[in-house]
């Protein structure tokens, strides 16, 4: 289904040359600085991972995994959805210690995206990345931290890109404001929790709404997280449930909150087996990563994944994600695009 938004005022700031040399100096500025205020290496990741073995990520839990099979070993693969639970395994492979980690390209493909409007592709980019912590670290402060920093990494790619392109306005407001799912609740108790986000970003410019995937006091969801990565169940001091979130932006050229980053705290043994009961999943338990986690074979760690082109598409000023990557589009939507001079890559 194609449900492409035209903005009768938008006119490309770029020429599409200049939107390909714009794209590559983002993600050099980007990645280069996120390595350095989160201590991460770059390392090699997989375009697919072998079925059955726990790796993958499951979304929701109702999306289909692109598959195949290999002749070599008659085995089948599939596509990974993002590199959640591989990073952590990564992890350890190669030795990081605490407060170091990782990061890398991941590219996958999610063929059951209902709908393909202006920032949903069946093409997915992101940074994935992961870092080794302590159990002390386990708590909303430190993840308030490290949105901090991610977001001060944001700011700064933001000011870079306006001094090389002026044509280009900043937007970001200094700080990054918290507010948990339940507070957003609270606080728009009759809309859905995607108005909800649209509204308090509007508000703020820039949200981390925090405690995504646990059941709200009135039995909804504020939205699905698979159950063995984000820990979304563990109380903090304040006595709301959570650590994990998303990062939202404000974007004035959709009317919309634009999701930037999903991260969180992982896991432990204890959120493991809780969220897995709670998702009627225990099944998973006996598989390959559940099975080196609850044996203490990975260390604790928070990660997350940064759209890449997402990322672009803001600081660029898109209308439309199209302009930024390469995918396949609803014949709607291109000649749409076409008829409102919007170049898709």
């Amino acid at each position: 289904m194609s449900d492409t938004f035209i903005n009768k005022d938008y006119k490309p700031s770029l020429s599409l040359k200049e939107t390909e040399i714009a794209i590559k100096f983002i993600k050099d500025f980007f990645q280069d600085n996120l390595s350095e205020k989160l201590s991460l290496q770059r390392v090699s990741a997989p375009l697919f991972v072998r079925k059955g073995s726990g790796v993958n990520d499951d979304l929701n839990g109702i999306e289909r995994k692109v598959s195949f099979n290999i002749k070599a070993d008659n085995s089948d693969a599939e596509i990974v959805f993002s590199l959640a639970k591989w990073k952590r395994m990564a992890l350890a492979d190669y030795g990081f210690g605490i407060d170091e980690g990782l990061y890398t390209d991941m590219n996958a493909i999610r063929a059951d995206e209902e709908v393909l409007d202006n920032i949903h592709s069946v093409y997915v980019d992101q940074w994935d990345w992961e870092k080794a912590i302590t159990a002390s670290h386990r708590n909303l402060d430190y993840l308030k931290e490290t949105v901090r920093k991610i977001y001060a990494v944001l700011k700064a790619t933001e000011l870079a890109t306006f001094e090389k392109y002026p044509q280009i306005t900043p937007t970001l407001p200094d700080e990054i404001t918290f507010l948990h799912t339940e507070e957003l609740a609270e606080m728009y108790p009759d809309i859905n929790p995607r108005e909800r986000e649209n509204k308090i970003t509007e508000k703020y410019g820039a949200v981390f709404v925090i405690g995504i995937g646990g059941e709200l006091p009135n039995g909804e969801i504020h939205d699905g997280r698979a159950p063995d990565y984000d820990d979304w169940t563990t109380e903090s001091a304040n006595g709301f449930k959570g650590l994990n979130g998303d990062i939202l932006l404000w974007y004035s050229l959709l009317g919309r909150s634009f999701e930037i980053s999903s991260m969180g705290i992982r896991v432990d043994k204890d959120a493991l087996l809780k969220q897995l009961e709670i998702r009627n999943e225990t099944g998973r338990a006996k598989m390959q990563w559940h099975q080196m986690l609850l044996n203490d074979q990975m260390p604790q760690s928070i990660g997350g994944g940064i759209g890449q082109s997402r990322l672009c598409m803001f600081f660029l000023k898109k209308l439309h994600i199209g302009e930024v990557h390469a995918s396949i589009w609803p014949v709607e939507t291109v000649e749409k695009c076409k008829q409102a001079g919007i170049r898709l890559l």
